[in-house]
Parts: structure tokens; C-alpha cells; sequence
């Protein structure tokens, strides 16, 4: 048999794309570990009260998400509404939640070496 020549074929720009500009390719797993991350958030959004939930200004469709985890004890159940929280985070900018949880956690940090400070005197 003879040898196969790979043509040069030239790459058109798909729509949302300039051209010249080249996708982003994620490995497998980086992929995963974003969608962990974001399973991860999730996590720490169903521990927080429904009062911080609503300052954190959630679609309508996370949030009934987040509340339904809240309910469910089971951990089978538990662990797919976590998963299904993580795939609506894709669909979302989830900067504005870290945001909030990272200025949570120094709240609570400022808090605990008050504390501390205080017993030592």
C-alpha cells in the first residue's frame, strides 16, 4: 500500500469565535478536577443558612438545588444532588460565590483569634 499524505486543511473560526484564535484544550483531567471543584462549592454552599444563601444572590435553579440537598440525609442521593449542584455551577460564573465564601471564612477566622485573644488575658 502506499502512503497516506495528511492534507493541510484550513480550520474555519465556529461561531462565538474569532479567527486565529484557538480553543482551549483541557485535559481529562482537568476537567475533573474542575467539575470536583465545583462539586466542592457545592458542599459548601448546602451548609450555610438560607439567609447567607440569599445574600449570595443564586439563580433561581441552584438554589433549588442547594435546598434540596439540604433535605436529603441519605448519602447515595446526597451525592448525586451534589453532583447535579456542580453541573448548574458550569452553567454559571461561579467567581461571585467563592467571593462570598472567602470573606466568610476571614470573618470567621477574625472571630476565632478574638476569641483566643480574649481567654489568654
Amino acid at each position: 500500500m502506499g502512503r497516506v499524505r495528511k492534507m493541510k486543511l484550513k480550520k474555519t473560526a465556529k461561531a462565538g469565535q474569532e479567527q486565529g484564535e484557538e480553543l482551549a484544550c483541557l485535559s481529562r483531567t482537568q476537567k475533573k478536577n474542575a467539575a470536583l471543584s465545583l462539586q466542592d462549592l457545592g458542599v459548601r454552599l448546602v451548609k450555610l443558612s438560607d439567609e447567607q444563601l440569599d445574600q449570595i444572590g443564586l439563580t433561581e435553579d441552584v438554589l433549588k438545588a442547594v435546598k434540596a440537598a439540604k433535605i436529603i440525609k441519605k448519602h447515595c442521593p446526597r451525592n448525586r444532588q451534589m453532583q447535579y449542584i456542580g453541573s448548574l455551577m458550569r452553567m454559571y460564573d461561579p467567581s461571585s460565590v467563592r467571593e462570598f465564601l472567602e470573606t466568610l471564612d476571614q470573618g470567621k477566622h477574625r472571630q476565632a483569634g478574638k476569641t483566643k485573644r480574649n481567654e489568654d488575658t
